[in-house]
């Protein structure tokens, strides 16, 4: 098999010759920690981010990389010290300030995460993910309308924010506001497979009356993302719900299992279209095991009393 290469078409084997001929040259270890990365191999990335910082300690790109992988593989202490080194060596760093804020607002340290977000701000006016992160923080606290105002913002500054548009979608959602289908629209204008976009949109057009918008959604997310369980769940229930068609939602519930075996909404939704269509042994079987997998499920509890008393003897 062909040996992997870099993003440039180089491989392992060609980079380390040229280390070997250019010991102390930083980019060339930066060259293989990214390699490492790439494949998956956290820790020889982690040595070569150290050797390059070592033989070029004034290089700001390198330690936000080393914080980088520190964050991924949850040494949550470990890329905060090397974010605030990058701070301290150098005070206009907007980009470890940011680092910093997001790993302060995951840390749900909302107080020092607006404070970083700010003085990255301060540093560079028009920054986007400034914005971003504001707008996130302020969400978090419950502040919609501040949330609303850093997130326009971000896209201001940056037209083609991506997760900001998403994130205005889900505001104006939760207020039933129209703008919230412009937002995810324009989603999925910059990204047209986003699940998290067509997701957003479908939920909208489904709890505002707008069915086929909403069914074709869910269409897109079975294409895109067919693991996606969501995808096929959703649509039963627009079948099932809005459009009353038992027989036509019971193969998205079907799939929604395949894909998510443990999930009891699907098992009760399954077993509530058999139980429309007459087919009285197969609901009590799905309620059954939807209430196995999750034993105060009220709904399926109704639904094997409802089929006692058309008759059918429900076994425990």
């Amino acid at each position: 098999t062909d040996e992997p290469s870099n993003g440039a078409g180089v491989t392992l084997q060609e980079l380390e010759q040229r280390i070997l001929k250019d010991p102390t040259n930083a980019a060339l270890f930066a060259e293989r920690a990214k390699y490492f990365d790439g494949i998956d191999s956290a820790r020889l990335a982690l040595n070569d981010w150290n050797r390059a910082i070592a033989l070029d300690s004034t290089n700001i790109p390198y330690r936000l990389a080393l914080a980088d992988l520190f964050y991924r593989k949850v040494r949550v202490e470990d890329a905060e010290k090397v974010l605030r080194k990058a701070m301290d060596m150098d005070p206009a760093a907007t980009e470890a300030r940011l680092k910093l804020s997001e790993l302060k607002l995951i840390q749900r340290e909302y107080i020092e995460a607006m404070e970083l977000a700010n003085a990255a701000l301060r540093i560079d006016q028009q920054n986007p993910k400034g914005y971003f992160l504001k707008g996130w923080i302020h969400m978090e606290a419950g502040d919609t309308i501040l949330a609303i105002s850093s997130f326009r913002t971000a896209i201001e500054q940056d037209p083609s924010f991506h997760d900001a548009f998403v994130q205005l979608g889900q505001l104006h959602a939760a207020l039933k506001q129209p703008l919230a289908a412009q937002y995810y629209t324009s989603a999925l204008e910059l990204k047209p497979t986003s699940v998290e976009a067509l997701y957003g949109l479908g939920m909208y057009a489904q709890e505002n009356g707008q069915d086929s918008l909403a069914l074709a959604c869910y269409q897109r997310i079975q294409e895109v993302a067919p693991q996606n369980a969501l995808g096929w769940y959703n649509a039963g229930y627009v079948w099932l719900e809005l459009r009353r068609q038992p027989a036509q939602a019971r193969p998205f519930f079907e799939r929604a299992i395949a894909v998510l075996p443990t999930w009891p909404e699907a098992y009760y939704n399954r077993g509530l279209t058999f139980e429309l269509e007459g087919r009285l042994d197969s609901a009590m079987l799905d309620y059954k095991r939807a209430l196995a997998l999750a034993p105060d499920m009220t709904l399926s509890a109704e639904g094997l009393q409802r089929l006692q008393s058309k008759g059918l003897r429900v076994s425990r």
